[in-house]
């Protein structure tokens, strides 16, 4: 099983990355702060006005440590990588798969039926740990519409129609996901999903996780041999990690969405660490930033029960398991994709 290693986020404006042989050097105002091993990280995230000499850009490449880029908002800028590595008859097929319609909305249907079931399971774990809450039984109502969705899916269905499924599915999901937040109610309310830019606190969080989880599917995808552009449940589009966008599809849910709202519920983060621009688009201050990516990471850290391998993991693992997985299938070595349902 592969090792989880760590990320190593930079959030210090101004902050600038160096090689040292084998080290990474973080400095501010040429004062070391840092020095990390290169082979203890599986990637590297910069944030804001951060900087990375060329030598460290060619010694991560070399190591296949992905360095991303992202803005003070947490929007992804870009992302440096070495080599393409991998079989590329895996790809091959993975690239015919995407051109042929019952082998597109075989993977999709896998991949939302699990989505459709993670987001129940949000709400339905909402209702029980708050059943005299005013919001209860719009959560348990919309829980029952997405199990009425899920059965919908469990036969075959045309790509356009697990599409739409989908897209109902998050309406449903995130017409209710304001009755889970259950404090700080002044500063965090969710009325509908808004991102580029996040126009409140809630979003924010939201927005900064997702891209956080992208990086680790993307990161994953390549591990394995996978291109993270070329998706099934997710169009091809110039610049989109569609692949990776589907497989953070099923684990948003669990990954991001449980942890935004446990920070918010358990006021691990507060209001007054976020502020609104002129253009109303939402930050978070570098402390908020802290305290989420240090959760974030303590989460990753935990081990559960894999549904499909029968065997403990650890939650930072699950993006890899599940590109694994999807690998074996696109090379014939499993009947179907396994997707991540959460019990």
């Amino acid at each position: 099983m592969k090792k989880l290693l760590n990320t190593l986020f930079v959030t210090t404006e101004g902050a600038r990355l160096s090689r040292d042989g084998e080290t990474v050097l973080v400095k501010i105002e040429n004062d070391t702060k840092l020095r990390v091993p290169i082979h203890t990280l599986s990637g590297i995230v910069c944030i804001g006005r951060v900087c990375c000499s060329v030598p460290l850009m060619a010694l991560c490449g070399e190591r296949k440590v992905a360095i991303s880029f992202l803005n003070e908002r947490g929007r992804f800028l870009a992302r440096v990588q070495g080599p393409v590595s991998g079989n590329v008859m895996l790809r091959r097929e993975q690239y015919r798969w995407a051109d042929k319609e019952d082998a597109s909305a075989r993977i999709a249907r896998a991949v939302v039926i699990a989505k459709v079931a993670n987001c129940r399971t949000v709400l339905q774990r909402g209702a029980r740990e708050y059943p005299d809450s005013p919001g209860a039984s719009a959560l348990s109502s919309a829980a029952a519409d997405l199990a009425q969705m899920l059965d919908g899916l469990r036969e075959g269905t045309s790509l356009n129609v697990v599409r739409g499924c989908e897209g109902d599915s998050a309406r449903t999901y995130f017409s209710v996901f304001d009755h889970l937040i259950t404090a700080q109610k002044e500063e965090f309310f969710f009325k509908g999903r808004n991102r580029r830019p996040p126009l409140d606190n809630m979003n924010s969080l939201l927005s900064f996780l997702y891209t956080l989880l992208a990086h680790d599917v993307a990161a994953a995808l390549e591990a394995v041999g996978l291109d993270p552009a070329v998706g099934y449940l997710h169009r091809d589009r110039p610049g989109r990690p569609g692949l990776a966008l589907d497989l953070m599809e099923e684990l948003r849910p669990i990954l991001a969405d449980r942890l935004a709202l446990s920070l918010v519920n358990r006021q691990q983060v507060r209001g007054k660490g976020f502020t609104k621009s002129e253009t109303g688009a939402v930050m978070m201050d570098a402390e908020t930033r802290k305290a989420l990516l240090v959760t974030y990471q303590t989460r990753k850290q935990e081990e559960i029960v894999h549904p499909f391998l029968g065997e403990k993991v650890e939650v930072g693992l699950l993006p890899h398991v599940q590109a694994m997985l999807l690998a074996r299938h696109i090379r014939g070595d499993l009947d179907n994709y396994p997707p991540f349902i959460w019990r």
